[in-house]
């Protein structure tokens, strides 16, 4: 099992210990809560993600053939949101990203339990990641 594989099934088994989705948005605003600030030369139109409700930056730097993310929302749910993505994506090789499934997505019920902008806004927030991934590989 990859380290990303790994990680994605501690989310799920995080998440099948809470009842019902009110307490799952409160733990994804709590997530969202312990995202690091971003620095603000990264909040730019380039690092902007389009298709989000909100607005939302992803940037991504290569440090020893790993790719270090952060990220920012001006929204809470959505900045939970990003948090998981990063805690799955970052530290990570651009080659591990390009080839991880994002499955757990689906796995969670994360999908189906956010608006339609919102879901578009979480694919979008995929995209960039790979595209980082690909550019950066």
């Amino acid at each position: 099992m990859s380290q990303i594989e790994e990680i994605q099934q501690e989310i799920i088994e995080e998440f099948e210990f809470f009842d019902d989705w009110m307490q799952k948005y409160e733990h994804l605003i709590e997530l969202g809560k312990s995202l690091p600030k971003m620095d603000e030369l990264h909040k730019t139109d380039e690092n902007l993600i389009s298709g989000c409700q909100s607005k939302v930056w992803i940037f991504g730097s290569k440090v020893d053939d790993k790719i270090i993310f952060t990220a920012e929302s001006d929204a809470i749910l959505t900045k939970g949101v990003v948090a998981l993505l990063l805690r799955v994506f970052s530290n990570q090789t651009p080659q591990a990203i390009l080839d991880a499934k994002t499955d757990f997505i689906d796995q969670i019920g994360l999908k189906e339990h956010l608006s339609p902008t919102r879901a578009n806004g979480l694919l979008s927030m995929m995209k960039q990641i790979k595209l980082y991934a690909l550019a950066l590989s």
